[in-house]
């Protein structure tokens, strides 16, 4: 990174006014500007960021704290992901703690899953580490478990294409057959799009 700020690097106290300005249609471009930022640059900011009033400015402040990883945007993330009153932020801390490594960020999800009930958390939570390719199945198969017996359909339907995972990726274990077992009776949902995710974990659509 050279010293031109006009040619190469954003004008740093200028993106702090914006994100502070309490206007997302200021702030939002702003954070997004720091992805050319170093990370010493800009987590201050996105930290700066997750303070803001306005929850799309909290939002797009912990996505980028998980491409910007440092110990200070860990901390902020951990603590947003159970304090924040919005579920969109907190589903957006989940995202960026997954982004720190699945090993490390499992206790804090984990322990999230089972006492936040909102289901974009619990989806974003399941999505976050279903799309790892190397992940514990019995982790997965924990979180499916409760997610089946969640009173909302869309996290019902997260938790059965997460046993379909297992059905497949557990093939000749143990875990296959409890994941199949635990799909069976969701073929008979009142949702239809659980009924869909059940049929297709066992491969009977």
């Amino acid at each position: 990174m050279t010293d031109s700020p006009e040619s190469s690097s954003p004008d740093l106290a200028a993106l702090e006014q914006a994100i502070v300005s309490g206007d997302p249609v200021q702030a939002m471009p702003a954070l997004t500007q720091l992805r050319f930022c170093s990370d010493e640059d800009a987590v201050p900011l996105l930290v700066l960021g997750t303070q803001q009033s306005a929850f799309l400015v909290r939002s797009l402040s912990c996505s980028g704290l998980g491409y910007k990883r440092t110990e200070q945007g860990w901390e902020v993330l951990s603590r947003l992901l159970t304090s924040d009153e919005d579920p969109n932020v907190r589903a957006e801390a989940a995202n960026a703690l997954a982004s720190y490594g699945v090993e490390r960020a499992w206790p804090q999800l984990q322990a999230c899953f089972a006492v936040d009930h909102a289901w974009l958390v619990r989806c974003s939570i399941l999505s976050a580490l279903a799309e790892q390719e190397v992940i514990e199945l019995s982790w997965l198969m924990e979180l499916a478990t409760i997610a089946i017996a969640d009173a909302d359909g869309t996290v019902r339907v997260s938790g059965a294409e997460v046993l379909g995972r297992l059905v497949r990726d557990g093939a000749g274990q143990p875990i296959s057959d409890q994941a199949r077992a635990r799909l069976q009776p969701l073929q008979q949902d009142p949702d239809h799009r659980v009924v869909a995710a059940a049929l297709n974990g066992l491969q009977l659509d």
